[in-house]
């Protein structure tokens, strides 16, 4: 009677580990997909220190949009080749978990008011999106 109590529980586990091993398959193919959203600036304004810093206290709050999963602001490195651009004043760099993440910023009221607070500031915006797993 104990061996079969026992096979029964091994049977058990066995199950209950290939149960939680599918969850955690799901779970991971879900957390390896991955949208970027990446915004460049050009002021209006190219050389006004205070313009530049108008625009990094408007993305600051804006990073505060609860999709965002993960957020850079950065201004062009001092790196030169022929294939790097360094004309914009400000890249706006954040990472959602999927689409419809992004798709929640786009129309949060945070995002809304820095469009309407800060456009001012801006000659030119060029955004790049992309989708992909996450590595």
């Amino acid at each position: 009677m104990k061996n079969i109590n026992r096979r029964n529980f091994v049977k058990n586990i066995s199950m209950a580990s290939v149960a939680a091993s599918s969850v955690s398959i799901a779970e991971a193919k879900v957390a390896k997909e991955l949208f970027v959203h990446h915004v460049y600036f050009w002021l209006k304004n190219p050389n006004s220190e205070a313009d530049k810093a108008k625009l990094l206290e408007g993305l600051n709050k804006l990073a505060k949009v609860p999709t965002i999963r993960m957020v850079h602001i950065g201004t062009p490195a001092t790196t030169n080749r022929s294939v790097i651009e360094r004309s914009y004043a400000i890249s706006w760099l954040c990472f959602f978990d999927n689409l419809e993440e992004e798709e929640i910023y786009q129309k949060h009221p945070i995002h809304l008011k820095f469009v309407e607070d800060y456009s001012y500031l801006w000659e030119k915006v060029i955004v790049y999106d992309s989708v992909g797993p996450k590595r």
